[in-house]
């Protein structure tokens, strides 16, 4: 998704303490009208979200407080299992093109309002339209006209979405999409309240006008330092909602979130410093969370300006001058895996491509690249300068510091390093005007290779270092064409094969998630996709 899910990293401000020193984790703060003590779930974020409007957010961080707010029509359950979330039922016709969804007849809105079929149509409407300009449409592709409809061809009535009634809402694609059922639990798909649009027009976010359907609603947002959440009482599973209250932390440093985390501030952490992780281990084993995670960190290059527009030999250069083992062992160092592919390991039903030099030795790769940079016109006499950015973080400072050696050192690269906010950088790639190198990151929306290949396709606004390839979009098209997936994988893997010879991104490492959690929370699981709900969660003293 999720994400696009760069790093975790924004400017901070300072953070105004709820609670005094030495008060246990649980938060009991009492209402006003209510002598009842209320507890609060305390969760780091390493940025802040760029929105809370579900069509309009792209990062991992605004993923996880919409997660909290809003439901789609599928969810998944505290073990990981795809479940339903508004939708109670569905089915799917033989032909795999029609999906009938029964919605629930106790699904509200924040203010008591019925959730309907018609709140799902006019939200699928919004993503497609053009003027939304939404990060995530290209992700309705396969339902009947999205494509047209982005494209400005067509008006969004006419998306292959219907409310038949209150309750049934259909779906229709045009071709097989085996992954749908999954994708209808990404945020992007979460249905947005139309009256509170009509009413507020872009200000339906801030709180206060924000009506949720989730299991929490958003009380107040203090830009960066906290997103406080409190019981959606008239959400339809709110009798088995433990937690009354979440308050969602911005924390851009990792040692500044670990230290809130000891002090017994924070339950649960958005991250865990390199350089603490074996005193972590040592001191809090049971309490360190590392699990595989389907999400790959990137340098991209802008495609559409010298000195990489046309020149996949330089681009080939420095990906191999990279020594991705270095990275993993000496700047992350918390298991994480070297990536010579686009798709990380442990997809369902794929097995990734690889870089063509990822058997060889660094030395021998380094060999290579400097064949390669000479050949795209560069060397001694005329060194290549470039200049890379990457987002505020102690960890993307010393990954950048390290590849500018490496650079330097096989190719004689001269790289300048320019540290932006998170924003700024994500607004930058976008624009693509003053961009060389970036680093970024992709996280899955759902378990499947289409998550990380499909945004490498033309036009595709995750697509950012606007990679254009005919090849790789024809073979991405003919998979999307097949109904048996053996046939579909084997047109997916060809087109991952196409992307790496091209190296419109150099793919760096693969993450795994990492977490404190609390002893006193009880029902964490961890899972390939990094989701944990606060709703299936619970507080207990320790």
């Amino acid at each position: 998704m999720v994400c696009c899910a760069m790093l975790r990293d924004m400017k901070s401000f300072r953070y105004v303490l709820l609670v005094a020193l030495g008060v246990t984790l649980v938060s009991c703060d009492k209402p006003v009208d209510s002598g009842a003590e209320v507890s609060t779930l305390h969760r780091g974020l390493s940025i802040d979200p760029e929105s809370v409007d579900p069509h309009k957010s792209r990062s991992v961080q605004a993923a996880e407080v919409l997660r909290d707010i809003g439901e789609g029509l599928l969810s998944y359950s505290a073990s990981g299992e795809l479940v339903g979330g508004v939708a109670k039922e569905w089915t799917v016709s033989e032909d795999g093109l029609t999906y009938t969804f029964d919605l629930r007849d106790d699904a509200r809105w924040s203010n008591g309002d019925a959730v309907t079929a018609e709140d799902f149509a006019f939200s699928f409407r919004r993503l497609a339209d053009p003027d939304t300009a939404a990060f995530y449409a290209e992700m309705l592709g396969s339902i009947v006209n999205v494509r047209a409809i982005i494209a400005g061809e067509k008006a969004p009535q006419d998306i292959g979405v219907e409310a038949v009634d209150g309750r049934t809402l259909v779906i229709t694609l045009d071709q097989p999409t085996p992954y749908l059922l999954s994708l209808l639990t990404s945020p992007s798909t979460f249905p947005v309240h139309p009256g509170s649009i009509a009413q507020h027009g872009d200000a339906f976010t801030r709180p206060g006008n924000l009506l949720s359907n989730g299991a929490y609603k958003l009380d107040a947002w203090e830009p960066g330092s906290v997103l406080r959440l409190s019981r959606n009482d008239y959400y339809w599973n709110n009798d088995e909602t433990a937690i009354d209250a979440v308050n969602h932390h911005v924390l851009t440093q990792e040692m500044a979130e670990l230290n809130r985390y000891r002090a017994g501030e924070i339950h649960v952490t958005g991250s865990v410093p390199p350089d603490s992780l074996q005193q972590i281990r040592s001191e809090r084993p049971a309490e360190l969370h590392i699990a595989p995670y389907l999400g790959v960190y990137y340098y991209g290059f802008n495609l559409t300006k010298p000195p990489f527009k046309g020149n996949p030999q330089l681009r080939a250069a420095l990906s191999m001058a990279v020594d991705r083992d270095v990275l993993v062992e000496q700047i992350t160092g918390r298991g994480e895996e070297p990536a010579y592919s686009w798709v990380p390991p442990g997809v369902d039903n794929y097995e990734p491509r690889r870089l063509s030099y990822a058997d060889m030795s660094q030395d021998e790769r380094n060999a290579h690249a400097r064949r390669l940079i000479k050949e795209a016109g560069y060397g001694p006499d005329n060194p290549l300068q470039i200049e890379l950015r990457y987002n505020t973080s102690d960890t993307q400072q010393r990954m950048a510091l390290a590849i500018q050696a490496m650079w330097k050192e096989a190719l004689g690269v001269e790289t300048t390093l320019i540290n932006e906010e998170f924003q700024v950088l994500l607004a930058n790639t976008q624009a693509r005007e003053v961009t060389q190198v970036f680093r970024s990151s992709w996280i899955g929306d759902y378990n499947d290779a289409h998550t990380f290949l499909n945004i490498m396709e033309a036009g595709n606004p995750a697509n950012q270092p606007a990679y254009a390839s005919e090849e790789y979009d024809s073979l991405m098209q003919r998979a999307a064409q097949q109904v048996d997936l053996d046939r579909r994988r084997l047109w997916l893997e060809e087109a991952e094969r196409v992307l790496l010879a091209d190296h419109p991104v150099i793919p760096l490492y693969f993450y795994v998630s990492k977490h404190l959690v609390s002893p006193e929370v009880v029902g964490w699981g961890d899972n390939v996709l990094d989701y944990h709900y606060s709703q299936h969660l619970s507080l207990v003293d320790h």
